[in-house]
Protein backbone atom coordinates (compact mmCIF):
# COMPACT_ATOMS: atom_id res chain seq x y z
CA UNK A 1 0.00 0.00 0.00
CA UNK A 2 1.22 3.19 -1.18
CA UNK A 3 0.46 6.70 0.67
CA UNK A 4 1.14 10.03 1.11
CA UNK A 5 3.40 10.84 4.04
CA UNK A 6 3.87 14.57 4.12
CA UNK A 7 5.68 16.91 2.14
CA UNK A 8 9.86 18.48 2.16
CA UNK A 9 10.19 22.64 2.36
CA UNK A 10 10.86 22.57 -0.80
CA UNK A 11 7.69 20.99 -2.06
CA UNK A 12 8.50 17.39 -3.03
CA UNK A 13 6.66 14.72 -1.96
CA UNK A 14 7.19 11.88 0.72
CA UNK A 15 5.47 8.82 0.38
CA UNK A 16 5.25 5.68 2.73
CA UNK A 17 4.63 1.88 1.81
CA UNK A 18 3.26 -1.13 4.26
CA UNK A 19 4.31 -3.82 3.54
CA UNK A 20 2.46 -7.24 5.41
CA UNK A 21 3.08 -10.74 5.40
CA UNK A 22 3.31 -13.65 7.87
CA UNK A 23 1.96 -11.34 10.95
CA UNK A 24 4.75 -8.43 10.34
CA UNK A 25 3.42 -5.37 8.99
CA UNK A 26 6.89 -2.56 8.14
CA UNK A 27 6.18 1.30 6.85
CA UNK A 28 8.85 2.52 4.30
CA UNK A 29 9.56 5.99 3.50
CA UNK A 30 10.64 7.14 0.08
CA UNK A 31 12.50 9.64 2.24
CA UNK A 32 16.19 8.90 3.67
CA UNK A 33 14.95 4.89 2.82
CA UNK A 34 13.49 5.12 6.10
CA UNK A 35 11.85 1.84 7.97
CA UNK A 36 9.73 3.62 9.99
CA UNK A 37 8.08 0.71 12.07
CA UNK A 38 8.19 -2.90 12.31
CA UNK A 39 5.05 -4.13 13.88
CA UNK A 40 5.72 -8.29 15.34
CA UNK A 41 3.62 -10.29 18.07
CA UNK A 42 5.36 -10.80 21.29
CA UNK A 43 4.94 -13.96 22.89
CA UNK A 44 1.30 -13.60 23.77
CA UNK A 45 0.73 -12.64 20.30
CA UNK A 46 0.07 -9.04 20.91
CA UNK A 47 1.67 -6.98 18.10
CA UNK A 48 3.64 -4.03 18.94
CA UNK A 49 6.20 -1.75 17.04
CA UNK A 50 9.99 -2.82 17.68
CA UNK A 51 11.69 -0.04 15.99
CA UNK A 52 12.17 3.75 17.39
CA UNK A 53 10.62 6.21 14.99
CA UNK A 54 8.37 9.33 14.44
CA UNK A 55 4.40 9.46 13.63
CA UNK A 56 4.65 12.19 10.89
CA UNK A 57 7.64 13.70 8.41
CA UNK A 58 8.35 16.96 10.56
CA UNK A 59 9.92 14.43 13.33
CA UNK A 60 12.30 13.44 11.09
CA UNK A 61 12.71 16.73 9.85
CA UNK A 62 13.46 18.11 12.77
CA UNK A 63 15.41 15.48 14.09
CA UNK A 64 17.94 13.77 11.75
CA UNK A 65 21.26 13.18 13.58
CA UNK A 66 19.73 10.05 15.48
CA UNK A 67 19.45 8.57 11.36
CA UNK A 68 16.37 6.92 13.03
CA UNK A 69 15.58 3.77 10.78
CA UNK A 70 17.34 5.37 7.32
CA UNK A 71 19.59 3.96 4.63
CA UNK A 72 22.91 5.53 5.30
CA UNK A 73 25.47 5.81 2.66
CA UNK A 74 27.88 6.50 0.30
CA UNK A 75 29.70 5.24 3.20
CA UNK A 76 28.11 3.99 6.45
CA UNK A 77 30.67 5.04 9.76
CA UNK A 78 33.03 7.78 10.11
CA UNK A 79 36.29 8.61 7.95
CA UNK A 80 38.93 9.99 9.37
CA UNK A 81 39.92 13.74 8.86
CA UNK A 82 37.35 13.42 6.21
CA UNK A 83 39.92 12.87 4.16
CA UNK A 84 40.67 9.37 1.77
CA UNK A 85 43.14 8.23 -0.83
CA UNK A 86 42.11 6.36 -4.19
CA UNK A 87 44.36 5.78 -7.29
CA UNK A 88 46.58 8.47 -6.26
CA UNK A 89 44.24 11.31 -5.37
CA UNK A 90 43.18 12.64 -2.45
CA UNK A 91 39.31 13.36 -1.79
CA UNK A 92 37.64 15.96 0.98
CA UNK A 93 34.75 14.97 2.43
CA UNK A 94 32.34 17.64 4.69
CA UNK A 95 33.28 16.94 8.69
CA UNK A 96 29.90 16.11 10.61
CA UNK A 97 30.91 16.86 13.14
CA UNK A 98 35.02 16.94 12.94
CA UNK A 99 36.91 15.95 13.09
CA UNK A 100 35.58 13.17 10.90
CA UNK A 101 33.60 12.71 8.06
CA UNK A 102 29.51 10.52 9.30
CA UNK A 103 26.94 8.22 7.66
CA UNK A 104 27.62 9.66 3.76
CA UNK A 105 27.99 13.52 4.95
CA UNK A 106 25.86 16.31 5.57
CA UNK A 107 23.05 15.36 2.92
CA UNK A 108 23.79 11.64 2.72
CA UNK A 109 21.33 8.80 1.68
CA UNK A 110 19.14 9.67 4.64
CA UNK A 111 18.30 12.96 3.28
CA UNK A 112 17.43 12.17 -0.17
CA UNK A 113 14.31 11.33 -1.46
CA UNK A 114 14.05 8.08 -3.66
CA UNK A 115 12.37 6.68 -6.22
CA UNK A 116 10.11 3.56 -5.52
CA UNK A 117 8.31 1.05 -7.30
CA UNK A 118 6.29 -2.18 -6.15
CA UNK A 119 8.06 -5.44 -6.07
CA UNK A 120 6.73 -9.14 -5.12
CA UNK A 121 6.37 -8.82 -0.87
CA UNK A 122 7.80 -5.50 -1.03
CA UNK A 123 9.59 -2.22 -2.62
CA UNK A 124 12.31 -1.14 -4.88
CA UNK A 125 13.51 2.19 -3.85
CA UNK A 126 16.73 3.89 -6.07
CA UNK A 127 18.66 6.65 -7.18
CA UNK A 128 21.29 8.02 -8.74
CA UNK A 129 24.23 10.15 -6.43
CA UNK A 130 25.92 12.04 -8.68
CA UNK A 131 29.86 12.53 -9.39
CA UNK A 132 31.27 14.78 -6.49
CA UNK A 133 27.94 14.34 -4.45
CA UNK A 134 29.07 14.73 -0.80
CA UNK A 135 32.63 15.50 -2.20
CA UNK A 136 32.41 11.37 -3.45
CA UNK A 137 33.76 10.52 -6.95
CA UNK A 138 32.15 8.84 -9.46
CA UNK A 139 28.33 8.75 -10.61
CA UNK A 140 26.77 5.72 -8.47
CA UNK A 141 23.55 3.98 -9.25
CA UNK A 142 22.21 2.62 -6.17
CA UNK A 143 19.34 0.59 -5.21
CA UNK A 144 17.99 -0.98 -1.96
CA UNK A 145 14.79 -3.47 -2.10
CA UNK A 146 12.97 -4.35 0.58
CA UNK A 147 10.90 -7.11 0.90
CA UNK A 148 9.11 -9.68 3.95
CA UNK A 149 9.86 -13.15 2.82
CA UNK A 150 7.27 -16.35 3.80
CA UNK A 151 8.32 -16.40 7.64
CA UNK A 152 8.20 -12.65 7.72
CA UNK A 153 11.80 -11.82 7.91
CA UNK A 154 12.21 -8.06 6.26
CA UNK A 155 15.32 -8.83 3.77
CA UNK A 156 17.30 -5.32 2.44
CA UNK A 157 19.41 -6.00 -0.88
CA UNK A 158 21.97 -3.32 -1.67
CA UNK A 159 23.42 -2.84 -5.00
CA UNK A 160 24.99 -0.25 -6.94
CA UNK A 161 27.22 0.49 -10.31
CA UNK A 162 29.79 3.56 -10.46
CA UNK A 163 31.42 5.28 -13.87
CA UNK A 164 34.88 5.92 -11.76
CA UNK A 165 36.06 4.20 -9.06
CA UNK A 166 34.99 5.70 -5.59
CA UNK A 167 33.81 4.01 -2.01
CA UNK A 168 30.77 2.24 -0.71
CA UNK A 169 29.65 0.92 2.45
CA UNK A 170 25.78 0.89 3.14
CA UNK A 171 23.69 0.23 5.86
CA UNK A 172 20.19 0.47 7.64
CA UNK A 173 20.20 2.58 10.84
CA UNK A 174 17.16 1.19 12.57
CA UNK A 175 17.18 1.30 16.24
CA UNK A 176 15.59 -2.20 18.03
CA UNK A 177 13.30 -1.74 21.44
CA UNK A 178 12.34 -5.39 20.67
CA UNK A 179 9.86 -4.64 24.49
CA UNK A 180 8.41 -1.27 23.35
CA UNK A 181 9.32 0.28 26.95
CA UNK A 182 11.65 2.93 25.52
CA UNK A 183 14.35 1.37 26.81
CA UNK A 184 16.51 -1.83 25.08
CA UNK A 185 19.33 -1.81 27.94
CA UNK A 186 17.89 -5.20 29.06
CA UNK A 187 17.97 -6.70 25.98
CA UNK A 188 20.37 -9.93 25.40
CA UNK A 189 22.64 -9.75 22.97
CA UNK A 190 25.05 -12.63 21.19
CA UNK A 191 27.55 -11.80 18.35
CA UNK A 192 29.37 -14.36 15.93
CA UNK A 193 32.31 -12.20 16.52
CA UNK A 194 36.10 -12.82 17.97
CA UNK A 195 37.72 -9.77 17.07
CA UNK A 196 36.73 -6.36 17.37
CA UNK A 197 37.93 -2.86 16.06
CA UNK A 198 39.70 -1.14 19.11
CA UNK A 199 39.06 2.82 18.53
CA UNK A 200 40.46 6.42 19.67
CA UNK A 201 38.71 9.29 21.40
CA UNK A 202 37.14 10.20 17.97
CA UNK A 203 35.82 6.12 17.26
CA UNK A 204 38.39 6.46 14.27
CA UNK A 205 39.81 2.97 14.39
CA UNK A 206 43.37 2.45 16.26
CA UNK A 207 45.34 -0.34 15.02
CA UNK A 208 44.50 -3.62 13.84
CA UNK A 209 41.40 -5.77 15.15
CA UNK A 210 41.82 -7.65 18.76
CA UNK A 211 40.25 -10.39 20.73
CA UNK A 212 37.34 -9.95 21.88
CA UNK A 213 38.23 -12.78 24.75
CA UNK A 214 38.31 -11.20 28.21
CA UNK A 215 36.88 -7.65 27.44
CA UNK A 216 33.86 -6.31 27.01
CA UNK A 217 32.88 -6.98 23.20
CA UNK A 218 32.55 -10.62 24.14
CA UNK A 219 29.46 -11.27 22.30
CA UNK A 220 29.81 -14.92 21.45
CA UNK A 221 27.39 -16.04 24.29
CA UNK A 222 24.19 -14.15 24.99
CA UNK A 223 24.50 -11.62 27.70
CA UNK A 224 22.70 -8.16 28.90
CA UNK A 225 24.07 -5.49 26.44
CA UNK A 226 24.16 -2.71 29.07
CA UNK A 227 25.38 0.48 27.63
CA UNK A 228 28.53 2.32 26.33
CA UNK A 229 28.82 0.85 22.83
CA UNK A 230 29.15 2.66 19.81
CA UNK A 231 31.90 0.11 17.98
CA UNK A 232 32.48 -1.80 15.06
CA UNK A 233 32.60 -6.25 16.09
CA UNK A 234 34.26 -7.98 13.31
CA UNK A 235 31.93 -11.15 12.34
CA UNK A 236 33.55 -14.22 12.04
CA UNK A 237 33.66 -15.22 8.64
CA UNK A 238 34.56 -12.24 6.73
CA UNK A 239 32.17 -11.10 3.58
CA UNK A 240 30.41 -13.85 2.31
CA UNK A 241 28.75 -14.62 -0.96
CA UNK A 242 25.20 -15.16 1.10
CA UNK A 243 23.45 -13.77 4.23
CA UNK A 244 24.70 -16.03 7.15
CA UNK A 245 22.68 -15.84 10.80
CA UNK A 246 25.67 -13.45 12.67
CA UNK A 247 23.85 -11.94 16.07
CA UNK A 248 20.58 -12.37 17.88
CA UNK A 249 18.71 -9.74 19.97
CA UNK A 250 16.34 -11.12 23.08
CA UNK A 251 14.14 -9.23 25.11
CA UNK A 252 13.13 -11.19 28.16
CA UNK A 253 10.12 -9.56 29.14
CA UNK A 254 8.33 -9.49 25.52
CA UNK A 255 9.89 -12.56 24.39
CA UNK A 256 10.58 -11.31 20.81
CA UNK A 257 13.62 -12.06 19.39
CA UNK A 258 15.59 -10.03 16.43
CA UNK A 259 17.97 -12.15 14.38
CA UNK A 260 20.33 -10.55 12.06
CA UNK A 261 21.53 -11.92 8.82
CA UNK A 262 24.23 -10.57 6.45
CA UNK A 263 27.09 -10.92 4.03
CA UNK A 264 28.98 -8.09 5.45
CA UNK A 265 32.10 -8.49 7.85
CA UNK A 266 31.05 -6.18 10.50
CA UNK A 267 28.57 -5.35 12.52
CA UNK A 268 28.51 -1.89 14.11
CA UNK A 269 26.60 -2.11 17.54
CA UNK A 270 25.09 0.96 19.00
CA UNK A 271 23.65 1.34 22.21
CA UNK A 272 22.25 5.03 21.48
CA UNK A 273 23.72 6.28 24.98
CA UNK A 274 23.56 9.89 23.39
CA UNK A 275 19.93 9.77 21.67
CA UNK A 276 18.06 13.04 22.68
CA UNK A 277 14.43 14.20 23.16
CA UNK A 278 11.89 13.00 22.36
CA UNK A 279 13.86 9.70 23.27
CA UNK A 280 15.94 9.02 25.83
CA UNK A 281 19.60 7.67 26.58
CA UNK A 282 19.14 3.89 25.40
CA UNK A 283 15.63 3.75 24.10
CA UNK A 284 17.35 1.55 21.09
CA UNK A 285 19.97 -0.87 19.97
CA UNK A 286 21.19 -0.36 17.06
CA UNK A 287 22.69 -3.53 14.54
CA UNK A 288 24.56 -2.26 11.67
CA UNK A 289 25.72 -4.67 9.28
CA UNK A 290 28.21 -2.97 7.12
CA UNK A 291 32.52 -2.72 6.50
CA UNK A 292 34.48 -1.58 9.02
CA UNK A 293 34.89 2.02 9.81
CA UNK A 294 37.71 4.26 7.89
CA UNK A 295 38.41 1.44 5.37
CA UNK A 296 39.33 4.01 2.87
CA UNK A 297 42.36 4.87 4.73
CA UNK A 298 43.12 1.13 5.92
CA UNK A 299 44.24 -0.94 3.00
CA UNK A 300 44.48 -3.80 6.09
CA UNK A 301 40.00 -3.85 6.34
CA UNK A 302 37.75 -5.42 4.12
CA UNK A 303 38.28 -3.29 1.07
CA UNK A 304 34.73 -0.75 0.16
CA UNK A 305 36.44 0.16 -3.78
CA UNK A 306 34.38 0.14 -6.08
CA UNK A 307 35.27 0.16 -9.49
CA UNK A 308 33.85 1.00 -13.31
CA UNK A 309 32.24 -2.71 -14.01
CA UNK A 310 31.96 -4.47 -11.21
CA UNK A 311 28.61 -4.60 -8.85
CA UNK A 312 28.16 -3.88 -5.36
CA UNK A 313 25.92 -6.44 -3.67
CA UNK A 314 24.86 -7.07 0.00
CA UNK A 315 22.18 -8.17 1.96
CA UNK A 316 21.11 -8.41 5.05
CA UNK A 317 17.80 -10.24 6.74
CA UNK A 318 16.25 -9.42 10.04
CA UNK A 319 14.19 -12.19 11.50
CA UNK A 320 11.60 -12.10 13.75
CA UNK A 321 9.97 -14.42 16.91
CA UNK A 322 9.51 -15.30 20.11
CA UNK A 323 10.88 -17.34 23.14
Amino acid sequence: MNEHFGTLPDGTPVHRWTLERSGVRVRVLSYGGIVQSVEVPDRHGRAGNVVLGFVGLDGYLAHPEPYLGALIGRYANRIAGGRFPLDGVTYTLALNPPPNALHGGERGFDKRVWDVVPVEHGVRLSRVSADGEEGFPGRLEVSATYTLDASGALRIAYEAVTDAPTVVNLTNHSYFDLGGSGHAGGHELRVAASRFTPVDEHLIPAGPPREVAGTRFDFRRAREVGSGYDHNLVLDGGVTGAAREVAELYDPVSGRVLTVATTEPGLQVYTADHLGEPFSPGAGVALETQHFPDSPNRPDFPTTVLRPGEVFRSETVYGFGVR
